[in-house]
Formats: C-alpha cells, sequence, structure tokens
C-alpha cells in the first residue's frame, strides 16, 4: 500500500510516517508542501494522499482539489489538529475520503487508512458529535460561527498568520475578528479571550 503524507511540520511528518510505516504492507512518500505533494502525485500512483490541512499552499479546501487532480481521482484525506466539523464537512462535500484529527492514535490512524484505501470515506463518529457541543454553551450565544473558529484556535495558541491561513482568510480579517472577539468577551487581550473561553468549558 502506497501512501502520501504531506505536513509542513517535520515532528508530526516523522511521527505518522513511523505509524503507518509500523505495518508491513505500508510505504509511506513523505513531503512538506501541497506543490510537492501534487508534483509526487503526479509521478506515482498513490493508494492514497494524506494532506494538512493548514500547510503552505493549500489555500483551504482549494488545495485538496488541486492534489485529487494531479492524482488523476485517487483518494484524498484531510488531516487537521484544529479543524473544525463544519470544515470536515465542507472537505467531505468537496470529494474528500476522509477526515483525520491529528489527534487519533497510531492504531486507529493506520485502521482509517485502510478503511479510505478499500473505498470507504473516513471521519470519526466521536468528532463530529462533539463539534456540536460548544453550540449550546451560553458564552457562544453572543458569537458567530466565524468569531468561535477564530477563538478557537486563539485557545490552540496559533497566531494570527496561522489562523488566517486555516480559515482561508486574509490576515487583516483575523485582526478583526480578534477584537470584536475581546470586546465581546470583555478580555483585554487575545491571551485573556483564550482564557475566558478555556476557563468556561467552551473548548
Amino acid at each position: 500500500m502506497k501512501v502520501l503524507l504531506a505536513d509542513d511540520h517535520d515532528l508530526v511528518r516523522d511521527a505518522l510516517k513511523a505509524y503507518l510505516e509500523s505495518e508491513k504492507d505500508i510505504a509511506v512518500t513523505t513531503v512538506p508542501d501541497l506543490s510537492s505533494a501534487c508534483e509526487a502525485a503526479r509521478k506515482t500512483l498513490f493508494d492514497v494522499v494524506l494532506l494538512d490541512y493548514a500547510m503552505p499552499g493549500m489555500n483551504g479546501l482549494e488545495g485538496m482539489k488541486k492534489a485529487m487532480e494531479a492524482g488523476d481521482g485517487r483518494p484524498v484525506a484531510i488531516m487537521s489538529g484544529t479543524a473544525s466539523k463544519s470544515v470536515a464537512q465542507d472537505a467531505l462535500a468537496a470529494g474528500a475520503a476522509g477526515f483525520l484529527p491529528k489527534t487519533m492514535g497510531a492504531k486507529s490512524l493506520v485502521n482509517a487508512v485502510r478503511f479510505i484505501v478499500a473505498g470507504e470515506t473516513y471521519v470519526p463518529v466521536d468528532f463530529l458529535n462533539s463539534a456540536d457541543v460548544e453550540r449550546n454553551h451560553p458564552l457562544a450565544a453572543g458569537l458567530s460561527s466565524r468569531e468561535l473558529e477564530v477563538l478557537e484556535r486563539l485557545c490552540l495558541g496559533l497566531a494570527n498568520k496561522e489562523i488566517a491561513r486555516e480559515l482561508d482568510l486574509q490576515e487583516v480579517t483575523i485582526k478583526l475578528h480578534v477584537k470584536t472577539l475581546c470586546r465581546k468577551l470583555n478580555a483585554k487581550n487575545r491571551t485573556q479571550a483564550a482564557l475566558i473561553a478555556k476557563d468556561a468549558g467552551l473548548f
């Protein structure tokens, strides 16, 4: 089984490769960005392509579509450590063969890849169910969906540039969202806004 793994973080890439190659029948090729992934997919018919949602060149789900074209329709799945339920649903609607949270255990990751290669679509049920919890939280009542997405990433310690890349927005737009969040949450800065959300159990 040939797997193409594209992720811009060396440690994550190496760890995921080690997880997968612990299985004797899985061979993993790794690349650091979308352009390299597309180039590799044109040269080799991989059984599945795994793309980090937030790596350089992805531009939201546009990168996934490019990888699907480069691989001549071979299965492409999205990986992410921070993406929301809506991103997962959009990815599946756009033709993704799966959505793999980076919080998955090694065995679960291997099983998910085998599931996708078998022609199925993989998304963890608990991920889809748990992503709805914050919607009913009182703190979320006054926030828009986009503000919740930005706030979730503030809680993960992401910089404005990283959040902009993940959400396919301009950095200046993220700054405006952060300013609005601080006002709505009565926070002095982004760090305090994240602490308020965490203390309230929103994320």
